[in-house]
This record gives structure tokens, C-alpha cells and sequence, in this order.
């Protein structure tokens, strides 16, 4: 999955390259008559913004606009009812690597009495490369370190990304050279407290968030593509060969991984492999319907909205939570994914997601009044 075994898919690659494989072939006349009846129309409304290249403005207004309607949701008062399920499959891999966890009271399970009375559930999704080891390890032994952490529960943040670093260097005291430090996991972790749900990521699994049928990543894929992470892998000494952190990983974010030199150093310096997770934190309304915890199996066949399109078809066909986890991994399956494949629900209610229409937004395209003169005159000869 993540060593340098085969050939891999750039998700952040793909988004960029989304608007320009969905556009429809245009003959130059359908052309000519589509810039006129544009420029005919500009001349009578407000002129066209200008194109800025790079710009990222249609994004964020649509960002903008969707945390605008949380914003509103927030007023209503709302307390989630927890479904979960889970499903688990090889796929096309000679070892199974992946695994996950599914805890009701994070707390209560490991005999932590709290004051509050809410209890906080602890999902996860770990999935491992080199060797099963490092997943199992970190499932075993990160739920009990975030308890036992002194900022828990009160700042869950800082306990959190505490609790991956330090089950991180447990992992190397833990384990012996000749087996299981050759390996490595990446981890994605989901907290749902009353109605704050916390997630955690170091690797390329990724979760993704129903909202009135709208996909919101909660998480970021820690891939070599990514420029940010690139930034940061080249101020620690380290470097991209091929789309490979130091030509050996295919993520840039993993616990474990210490058997691969220059990767992860002791002592002050730091290498550019990073145990680090990012987090986001969010306020759950009643119109967030469910959230979706994925390996990278999952989404390496299935885009974050087809995904939330398929659970939520499945969801109110059935409404079991399990079931739709199976049916989930079986279309995988079904789409040629090769990798092991891993997948949680997460419910908010007991009903099924009501059925919504979702609005296609309208984007304007723009150019200047200069460039239609200059097409114009072109396709007119």
C-alpha cells in the first residue's frame, strides 16, 4: 500500500485535474454561439470578475457558504444517537494489514470515572504496510494512552496528539529489530463527545462527514503530492523521489517506520517522516447525518461524495449500519480495488438520511471583455 510496491493514484492530483476530465468537447461553432450569447448577456448584467489564475475564490465561497448554514444549524439544539458499524476485507492482498476499533465509552472502558456523564466514543481505522505489527500495536495501546493522558477529557486535543507521538516511541521500546519494527501504520482516529466530534489523522486513510448529503472531508491525505507536507518534508532534510518520501514511502504521515533510515530520528532532531496527527474539530447538528472512517483501499475507488452518495442510498434502503459497512467493501470490491479494505459508520440518529436534493451551485464563468473580443475574432476567422 504505501512502500514503493506499485504504481500510486495522487488523489490531490486528481482533484485538480476534476474540473478539465468532466468538461464536454466543444466543436468551434457550439463555441462561437456560446461566447456570443455570453458577451450578450455580460452586456447586459454586471461585467465578469476578472480570471485570476490560481485562484482559489469559487472553493472558498463554497466553503464559506456551507459553514455559514452550520453556523445557523448550531442554534438548534440537537444530542446524536450512535450507531456504528464496521466491515473488513483482504481485497486483492496477500496479508491483511488493516484493522480498526469501535469503542461505545472510551472512559468507562478502560475503568476512568469522569464527572461528566457523557461518554465519549473512540473510533479508529489503522492501516498498516511492512506488516501487521505496527496497526495492531497502535490499536492496542493508543486508546488507553489518550485516557490516561493528564489533559483528558477537558482538552482532548492536546491529548490526542500527545498520545500519537508518545504510542509512537512505545512503539520502538516495545518491539524487537528483527520482526516488527520493519513496519508501520497509518492512523485515523474519530472522538465524538456530546456533541464535538474529533478527528485525528497521520497517514492517507481519510474520513469523510455527511451534512444534508454534502461529502466534508474531515481529513486531510498525508500523501508526498501534497504541497504543504512537501514544504515540510524539505525544511527536515528530507525529499520527494518519484512521488516517494525519500523514495521509500508513499505517505508522509505514519506511526512506526523507524527500520527506515533517515525516516524518524531520537533526540532533537526531527526526520521528515512524522507521527504528528492533524486535527479537526467540529460542533455535530441535526443535519450532520453520519460520518464514514475509510483506509485508503476505500477511497482509492471511491471519490469522498460517491461515497456519502452510496451509504445514504444504502442507509435508507435498510438502515443497518454493518450491512452498509459490507455493502460498502463489496462494491469496492466490485470497482477493482486491490488494497486491504476497512471501512466504519458512524450514525448520528436512529432514522434513516431523509431524502434531500441537493443544489448544484451555479458558477460563473469569467474572462475578460478583452479575451471574448479576442476569441471572437478567432473563431469568426
Amino acid at each position: 500500500m504505501l512502500v514503493k510496491d506499485k504504481e500510486q493514484v495522487s488523489l490531490e492530483m486528481e482533484d485538480l485535474n476534476d474540473n478539465y476530465t468532466n468538461k464536454k468537447s466543444w466543436s468551434l461553432l457550439s463555441w462561437g454561439d456560446f461566447l456570443c450569447a455570453q458577451m450578450e448577456n455580460w452586456a447586459q448584467n454586471d461585467p465578469p470578475l476578472e480570471f485570476v489564475s490560481g485562484s482559489n475564490r469559487l472553493e472558498s465561497i463554497s466553503e464559506d457558504s456551507v459553514a455559514m448554514e452550520r453556523k445557523n444549524d448550531l442554534l438548534t439544539n440537537f444530542i446524536p444517537t450512535l450507531r456504528s458499524g464496521e466491515w473488513s476485507d483482504i481485497g486483492g492482498r496477500p496479508y491483511m494489514e488493516d484493522t480498526h476499533i469501535c469503542i461505545a465509552d472510551l472512559a468507562k472502558n478502560f475503568g476512568c470515572d469522569l464527572v461528566s456523564e457523557e461518554a465519549i466514543s473512540f473510533y479508529g481505522v489503522f492501516d498498516g504496510h511492512g506488516g501487521k505489527d505496527a496497526s495492531h500495536f497502535v490499536r492496542d495501546h493508543l486508546p488507553r494512552v489518550i485516557v490516561e493522558d493528564v489533559d483528558f477529557p477537558l482538552e482532548l486535543e492536546k491529548a490526542v496528539t500527545r498520545s500519537f507521538m508518545e504510542t509512537d516511541a512505545a512503539f520502538v521500546k516495545s518491539c524487537s529489530l528483527e520482526s516488527s519494527l520493519a513496519s508501520g501504520t497509518t492512523v485515523l482516529t474519530a472522538m465524538i463527545y456530546g456533541r464535538s466530534l474529533i478527528v485525528a489523522n497521520a497517514g492517507d486513510s481519510r474520513a469523510v462527514l455527511s451534512w444534508r448529503g454534502t461529502a466534508i472531508e474531515m481529513s486531510k491525505d498525508h500523501r508526498p503530492c501534497c504541497v504543504k507536507e512537501r514544504r515540510r518534508i524539505e525544511s527536515l532534510g528530507g525529499f520527494i523521489d518519484d512521488g516517494y518520501l525519500n523514495g521509500l514511502l508513499g505517505v508522509t504521515r505514519a506511526l512506526g517506520d523507524w527500520h527506515l533510515e533517515g525516516m524518524k530520528e531520537t533526540g532533537e532532531r526531527i526526520g521528515p517522516l512524522s507521527a504528528e496527527p492533524e486535527l479537526k474539530l467540529i460542533t455535530l447538528t441535526k443535519e450532520d447525518e453520519f460520518l464514514i472512517i475509510g483506509s485508503d483501499g476505500i477511497w482509492d475507488v471511491f471519490t469522498s461524495q460517491n461515497a456519502i452518495d452510496f451509504t445514504r442510498r444504502r442507509l435508507q434502503e435498510h438502515n443497518d449500519v454493518k450491512l452498509c459497512c459490507k455493502e460498502i467493501v463489496e462494491e469496492a470490491i466490485k470497482r477493482g480495488a486491490t488494497d486491504n479494505l476497512t471501512v466504519v459508520v458512524v450514525s448520528f440518529h436512529l432514522e434513516p438520511p431523509r431524502p434531500c436534493i441537493r443544489q448544484r451551485g451555479r458558477v460563473r464563468r469569467s474572462i475578460s471583455a478583452e479575451g471574448l473580443q479576442s476569441l471572437k475574432r478567432l473563431l469568426e476567422g
